[in-house]
């Protein structure tokens, strides 16, 4: 049996990975990961960490396992928050959660595991890890889609590497939600019951537009309308983002900062009197402009590709790594959750495009594109 530092963050799910694996015979320690505390932010107070502690401590008591507590905040600060505030800053929209496992959870806490002496470390996530084998004969480590395909999380592992892969364990991955709280009830866990954490910890109950004010003030800024009929006749059918001036449309408002609102984005815009909702085609940090329509159906909130930089992809499966003037199609999503969409990838010597089957709606620059076979995720890259 190996010796497994598992992850926990006082959720259910790391609750049940721990237990899973001690019943395997695993020797287990449970660490929590302190990932902010910021007395420099004046939502440090929002920030349920100490409970979160408190709940994975004594989970860990019960299951009779060590624990201990790690302070990964000055890190996490410095790879993901700042981070963030420069993504969206520069206008565009990142993923916390996909640099926060690529950065901490899979960098320098699997690091601060294997000093430990550790053969793995374990998370709560809801995917799956299988092997198979190179034409030499070599191991390759494979990411697959969680059997729940309601809370598959295999999306949030994208920036993973074969080596990182190669030490990590997911017990509950082939399990679904309600299986793992029936789990934690029969043996009588504390976090049972416990709700589904929401967005970043260290965000708390605070809206993200209220997070980033802490950094990026505010600056009044023309909102303009777009009408359908314009973008349907001028929208560019290639891979590039439509690109939009003032002229483009009508003023109708005022908003607070363009680097406050994402592509797609509804709520927060505070302009009224429309037949339907208002939704976000484009913004312009530079001009301080950003482009709005009306409805979710707007021709200007669908695009038919995206490219990304060479300099950004990112091959979980080396081996399967496209050259110059190679084609190949695999099922891609834009963000969590979203519905796969069949595209033919097209790797150049400067970026790789992604065709898509179809229009895909809300492509937001900064975010992570992710390409699958079937259930196993392949590659991921940063959309430009």
């Amino acid at each position: 049996m190996a010796k497994v530092v598992v992850g926990m963050s006082g959720g259910v799910d790391s609750s049940v990975a721990a237990y899973l694996l001690k019943e395997q015979g695993h020797e287990v320690i449970g660490i929590f990961m302190k990932n902010w505390h910021d007395t420099s932010f004046t939502i440090s107070d929002e920030c349920p960490w100490i409970d979160d502690s408190n709940d994975a401590m004594i989970v860990a008591d019960s299951l009779g396992i060590p624990f201990q507590t790690i302070d990964l905040s000055e890190q996490y600060k410095e790879r993901i928050v700042d981070c963030m505030f420069q993504e969206y800053e520069a206008g565009r929209t990142p993923n916390p959660d996909v640099l926060c496992n690529r950065e901490i959870k899979f960098d320098i806490f699997l690091k601060a595991a294997l000093r430990l002496g550790a053969d793995y470390v374990a998370t709560g996530h809801y995917c799956r890890k299988s092997e198979t084998k190179n034409d030499k004969g070599e191991t390759i480590y494979q990411l697959l889609a969680g059997k729940d395909k309601n809370k598959d999380q295999s999306y949030f592992l994208c920036q993973l590497t074969q080596e990182q892969l190669s030490k990590a364990l997911f017990p509950i991955g082939e399990l679904e939600k309600p299986e793992v709280r029936r789990i934690a009830s029969e043996i009588g866990l504390a976090t049972a019951e416990k709700k589904d954490s929401q967005g970043l910890c260290f965000i708390g109950k605070v809206r993200l537009p209220d997070f980033l004010q802490q950094q990026l003030q505010p600056k009044k800024g023309k909102v303009v309308e777009i009408n359908a009929d314009y973008d349907a006749y001028n929208q560019n059918q290639g891979l590039e983002p439509v690109t939009y001036t003032e002229s483009s449309g009508k003023v109708i408002g005022e908003h607070n900062g363009a680097h406050f609102y994402t592509i797609g984005q509804r709520k927060g815009l505070n302009i009224g009197g429309k037949p339907e909702g208002m939704f976000v085609l484009a913004t312009d940090v530079k001009t301080n402009t950003i482009y709005t329509g009306v409805g979710d159906t707007h021709p200007g909130l669908f695009r038919k590709g995206l490219k990304i930089k060479s300099e950004d992809i990112h091959w979980l499966r080396t081996d399967l790594r496209l050259q110059a003037g190679q084609e190949t199609s695999y099922l891609v999503r834009i963000r969590y959750r979203q519905e796969l969409v069949p595209a033919i990838l097209r790797q150049t010597d400067a970026e790789l495009e992604i065709h898509f089957a179809h229009p895909v709606k809300a492509v937001a620059a900064g975010q992570f594109a992710v390409w699958y076979d079937g259930d196993e995720l392949i590659g991921s890259g940063v959309i430009s």
